[in-house]
C-alpha cells in the first residue's frame, strides 16, 4: 500500500510539472518570433504574458515582461494597472523591439510604448527588458484614431513604421525615427489604410465623443511576401465568447503606404477586404493574427473562441498556402 501510495505521490508531481505547458493555452492577441531554436509568444496580459516552445504545440510559461505597470502608461490612461494588450515583437537594428498598447477599454485613451532586449532568453546574462515608454498617444476628441495594436514593418528603403488602430477612423500607418522608438511624422493627417466605411474621413475631424463607435476594424499585421505588402486586419466584434463574431481580412500593395486593395480590386480604406477565415461551429470567431515564416513555412498566428470550452479564447497556428494569384488561403482546424 506504502508503494502505491509512493507511485500516485509521483504521478501527481509529475502530472504538476507538466502545467506550465499546453497544446491549447488560452491567450488573445498573440504574437510570434523565434531566437534560436526555441519561439516565444507574446500575448495580451498582466505585464505582457510571454510563453516558450520549441515545437509549436508544447508551450511553457515564462515570466511576464513587466512585474510593475510602468509609470508612464500609469499616469497616461486613468485606471490603468498593467493589463498590457496586444504586443508586437521584431528583431531590429540588433535587438529586439516589443510595442506594446496601454488604453481604456472602448475609448481611445491610449498609448504605445516599446521596450527593447538583446535576447529572449531568460538564461542570458544579457537578457532585460529596458522600456523607453510613450511612441504614440490618442486623446479623445482630439484624435479620431485609437493608439492600440502596434505592428511594426520596413518601407521599401528599409525604414521603420508601424501600422495601428482600432475602431474610429480605422488603421493607421506612422512612420517612425530611424531608431524606431518615437514617431517622425504629422499626427493630424496620418493616412487611414483600413476601414469598413466606404467613404473617407480625415483624422483632423475628432470624433463626437470618446467611444468606440461601429467602425469595427483592428488588429493590423502587415507581411511583406514578394513585390507585395499583405496587410492582414480583422473585423467584427472580439472579447464576447460564445458571441464573439471575429474574422481575418487581407489587402495588398506593392508600396507600404498603399493603397491596399482586396481580390476584387476595392481598396481596404474604403470598406474592402477579402476574408482569410471566419468562425465556424467549432470556433465562434478568430482573429487578432500575427504572420510569421520559418524554413520555408508561412504560419498565421491568432487567437480563437472555443465552443467546446464556453469560448474561450485559445491559440491557434495554421499553415498558410498561397494562391497562383499570390492570395492566402488558410483552412480552419475542426478538433
Amino acid at each position: 500500500m506504502k508503494t502505491i501510495h509512493i507511485t500516485v505521490l509521483l504521478l501527481f508531481l509529475l502530472a504538476l510539472s507538466f502545467q506550465s505547458f499546453s497544446q491549447g493555452i488560452s491567450v488573445h492577441d498573440p504574437v510570434m518570433i523565434r531566437q534560436n531554436d526555441t519561439y516565444y509568444l507574446f500575448c495580451t496580459g498582466m505585464g505582457i504574458s510571454v510563453w516558450s516552445s520549441t515545437d509549436m504545440k508544447e508551450w511553457k510559461k515564462e515570466n511576464n515582461v513587466f512585474t510593475e505597470a510602468p509609470d508612464w502608461a500609469v499616469e497616461a490612461v486613468p485606471g490603468f494597472r498593467g493589463h498590457i494588450w496586444a504586443p508586437d515583437i521584431t528583431f531590429f537594428n540588433g535587438q529586439y523591439y516589443l510595442y506594446y498598447s496601454v488604453s481604456a477599454f472602448g475609448k481611445n485613451t491610449s498609448c504605445i510604448g516599446v521596450a527593447t532586449n538583446k535576447t529572449l532568453d531568460s538564461a542570458d546574462p544579457d537578457f532585460q527588458w529596458v522600456d523607453h515608454g510613450k511612441v504614440i498617444q490618442s486623446i479623445p476628441g482630439k484624435t479620431n484614431w485609437n493608439a492600440i495594436d502596434p505592428n511594426f514593418i520596413l518601407d521599401e528603403t528599409e525604414h521603420p513604421y508601424l501600422t495601428f488602430g482600432s475602431f474610429w477612423d480605422g488603421l493607421k500607418l506612422v512612420k517612425l525615427t530611424p531608431n524606431a522608438l518615437t514617431v517622425n511624422d504629422n499626427l493630424e493627417t496620418l493616412p487611414t489604410i483600413a476601414s469598413r466605411k466606404e467613404r473617407p474621413e480625415t483624422s483632423r475631424s475628432p470624433s463626437p465623443d470618446s467611444n468606440a463607435g461601429p467602425n469595427a476594424i483592428e488588429a493590423p499585421f502587415v507581411f511583406k511576401r514578394g513585390d507585395y505588402y499583405y496587410l492582414f486586419a480583422s473585423i467584427d466584434y472580439c472579447c464576447r465568447g460564445a458571441n464573439s463574431t471575429y474574422k481575418m481580412i487581407v489587402g495588398r500593395s506593392r508600396k507600404l503606404t498603399g493603397p491596399f486593395v482586396d481580390q476584387e480590386g476595392k481598396s481596404m480604406a474604403l470598406g474592402g477586404g477579402t476574408i482569410v477565415l471566419a468562425g465556424n461551429e467549432k470556433w465562434h470567431g478568430v482573429g487578432h493574427n500575427a504572420v510569421v515564416s520559418y524554413d520555408g513555412t508561412d504560419y498565421l498566428v491568432f487567437h480563437g473562441y472555443d465552443a467546446n470550452e464556453n469560448g474561450r479564447s485559445r491559440l491557434l497556428i495554421e499553415k498558410i498556402a498561397w494562391d497562383k494569384k499570390g492570395w492566402p488561403a488558410v483552412s480552419l482546424k475542426q478538433d
